[in-house]
């Protein structure tokens, strides 16, 4: 019996844990278009390099006009950063 509740609850960690790792749970009608995000990063001064999909979040690679390569997530409702700070682009990605 006690087998069976330890196989329960297993399931049910690793099915919490999954979705825990989703970023971004917006609906498919409330997202905004990759257009917007694109001006808004531009208005921060990003020259952006991609925006794709991750995770159900925008995933975003772009420069800053210093040279400096980013990565970022982005929330597609409200084109929200959901990463905490900036992650620097490998050199070989």
């Amino acid at each position: 019996m006690w087998r069976i509740a330890l196989a329960i609850i297993g399931l049910g960690l690793s099915a919490s844990s999954a979705a825990a790792s989703q970023h971004c749970r917006v609906p498919l009608a409330d997202w905004q278009p990759r257009e917007e995000l694109h001006r808004v990063l531009e208005r921060e001064q990003w020259q952006v390099v991609s925006i794709r999909l991750d995770d159900g979040c925008y995933k975003v690679k772009a420069v800053r006009p210093n040279g400096e390569r980013l990565e970022a997530l982005f929330d597609p409702g409200t084109l929200q950063r959901v990463t905490r700070g900036d992650h620097p682009k490998a050199d070989d990605d």
